[in-house]
């Protein structure tokens, strides 16, 4: 994504059209579009291409540039497990990788960032009905290593909200859920955690359209993406308008539901009832 938006950026700077710099690859104006999203695979000889096309002459600024299009060539960690996955989600992980913030809101479970061990045995369980126990403990060994995110030298930050209902309904028994709830009091004191909780008693809300997540790069050049995830596919929404209308979504949600301090201790009372 960051070296397709510094060649989109480029591109534009010569008043070159997507189907003028495709043409000098020998490819499509929609390869192009996709190669500006970073939605394909790079060919080094493609990029050498249309640096030159773009009037890039200096060896080190082409240099970088072709580095980073062999960077984005080599297949992160979590590729090992795609055997397990469905297809749309190693891009998320991918892109939880590389932010520097992550927002969401869920309502159905816990948000697999902050699940235990045996909490997510228990929703990846749910969700892989008929699955063998080794792809079963395959999925749950990703999402533990996914959480080392948050305990990294350069961790996130990761700002959640999770309704009431999420917390209220069981995963596993009664020790798993209590197990649970004492973890998300435990990390929620992570100075780079901010986590809150949407009760029921406020009633409606602005997540009446289910979980989201956002995130946030550090990089200038790329735009916020919008997480949607659905039975059989995702969504990946970047459109300025789109990211705008789910950041104001989560911005009343944080307004609306009690402050990190207040959560906790709603945390606690439930585990007190537990």
């Amino acid at each position: 994504m960051l070296l397709g938006s510094q060649l989109r950026r480029l591109r534009e700077a010569r008043g070159i059209t997507r189907e003028a710099a495709g043409y000098s690859i020998r490819a499509s104006e929609s390869k192009i579009s996709r190669m500006e999203l970073g939605r394909v695979s790079f060919k080094t000889r493609d990029v050498e291409d249309l640096l030159t096309l773009y009037g890039i002459t200096d060896e080190a600024e082409r240099q970088q540039l072709l580095s980073l299009a062999r960077e984005a060539n080599v297949a992160g960690w979590w590729h090992s497990y795609s055997d397990v996955l469905p297809t749309w989600f190693p891009t998320y992980v991918g892109l939880e990788g590389a932010a520097h913030l992550i927002r969401a809101y869920e309502v159905q479970f816990v948000h697999g960032l902050l699940q235990t061990e045996d909490y997510a045995r228990a929703v990846v369980r749910r969700g892989m009905k008929g699955a063998g126990e080794a792809d079963v403990e395959r999925r749950v060994t990703l999402r533990m290593e996914r959480q080392k995110y948050l305990v990294a030298e350069n961790a996130p930050d990761f700002h959640i909200v999770l309704d009431e209902a999420a917390l209220r309904r069981p995963y596993g028994d009664r020790e798993v859920m209590r197990g649970q709830l004492q973890h998300l009091v435990e990390i929620s004191e992570r100075s780079n955690v901010r986590l809150q909780i949407m009760p029921f008693s406020f009633g409606g809300h602005s997540g009446e359209g289910g979980s989201f997540t956002v995130l946030s790069f550090p990089e200038s050049d790329l735009s916020d993406v919008v997480y949607l995830e659905q039975l059989t596919s995702a969504l990946y929404l970047d459109k300025r308008e789109d990211v705008a209308q789910y950041e104001q979504a989560l911005k009343e949600l944080q307004q609306d539901s009690p402050g990190p301090d207040e959560s906790r201790d709603l945390l606690r009372g439930l585990l007190q009832l537990s």
